[in-house]
């Protein structure tokens, strides 16, 4: 069934971003998935933090794979510039594309059987290169386009709706990127939207590669007892491992957090964000301590959401690759391409 636009009517009392834009205008057609599915919860949490952050919709990118969730790219922000990918090539979509203009907001949709299944490779080495975009793995543990058969980020002993409980070890997504040298990495559920919110606006904001696994009931295959991906499940054993707010840079605000208690500040659009001191003993910059505590928590049936690592300090692909400032479809033919002589000269200092 294809997706259905919806009917533009905006309603004078609603509020208006810097760009004088409605949460309207950040908006798709109209959702074919199931109801309930928590794919639909990140698409409303997707359309209010891209509100927020006042991103022009023509200058935002959407691209996906097969599956479900790339289906999502469809549901928000309309204006936007979109591609739908062959199964788990969009990394590779969207390193190109990056290439060409860096000056677009690259956001990529992503599924479990899509990232950590055939595109496992390709969200890899997206990954060690650094790409700037927002990469949301909606994580379900079944394939659900083909029945609910498990997907590789299913948990031992996880049971389907009919057949034998998951023998195989699951691909965690946030234990991957540690391990291959993410600069970004956050979890929250579906279900929690204040907390996934500000998330994807750090994620928008990050200089680099920002992987977001968010887990997502699938309601149809993948919500009975026994599964582990399931919303009772989620609810009863996630950890919030921060507890923050995103606050876009600005003049300064200073504050005293005390070491124990919450801190009340007010923010500059007159709303109070309140602050909470983290356990001495987690520093989301320290890979090791950060891989030591999900690995204790994973350990005890926990599941860890909130900004879970981060590392501002290495540089993106751009940087590495030390390429011009202005976005390559911006250049002029002349420049991008000087002709056979240049090309000569290049060759020859490879010799």
């Amino acid at each position: 069934m294809p997706s259905i636009a919806k009917p533009i009517v905006t309603h004078p009392s609603l509020h208006r971003n810097e760009l004088e834009l409605t949460v309207r205008d950040y908006e798709g057609a109209m959702s074919t998935l199931c109801a309930g599915c928590g794919h639909d919860s990140i698409t409303a949490a997707l359309v209010r933090a891209l509100w927020e952050m006042s991103i022009p919709p023509h200058m935002i990118a959407k691209l996906s794979g097969i599956g479900c969730s790339s289906k999502t790219p469809a549901y928000f922000v309309s204006g936007a510039h979109g591609f739908n990918s062959a199964h788990g090539r969009m990394p590779p979509i969207a390193t190109g594309a990056n290439a060409a203009n860096r000056g677009l907001t690259y956001v990529g949709i992503s599924g479990d059987g899509d990232s950590l299944s055939i595109g496992l490779g390709h969200m890899c080495h997206a990954i060690r290169r650094n790409v700037r975009m927002v990469y949301v793995v909606e994580n379900n543990g079944v394939y659900g386009l083909t029945k609910g058969q498990f997907s590789a980020s299913a948990d031992v002993g996880s049971k389907p709706k009919k057949g034998d409980p998951n023998q195989m070890a699951p691909i965690d997504p946030i234990m991957l990127g540690l391990g291959v040298g993410a600069t970004f990495l956050a979890r929250s559920f579906s279900g929690d939207k204040t907390q996934l919110v500000p998330i994807l606006k750090a994620a928008l904001a990050h200089r680099g590669f920002a992987l977001v696994d968010v887990i997502s009931p699938c309601v149809t295959f993948n919500d009975h007892e026994g599964s582990t991906k399931s919303y009772l499940y989620t609810r009863e054993h996630e950890v919030k491992a921060v507890e923050a707010d995103f606050v876009m840079p600005a003049s300064e605000i200073l504050a005293t957090i005390p070491a124990e208690g919450v801190t009340a500040v007010p923010m500059h659009d007159g709303s109070i964000v309140r602050f909470r001191s983290l356990p001495p003993d987690y520093d989301p910059t320290d890979r090791v301590t950060v891989t030591a505590y999900l690995q204790e928590r994973q350990s005890a049936g926990e599941v860890v959401t909130g900004l879970l690592y981060v590392d501002e300090a290495r540089a993106d692909a751009h940087e590495l690759s030390n390429t011009a400032e202005t976005p390559l479809a911006q250049v002029p033919f002349e420049e991008l391409c000087p002709g056979s002589e240049a090309l000569d000269t290049l060759q020859e200092s490879f010799r």
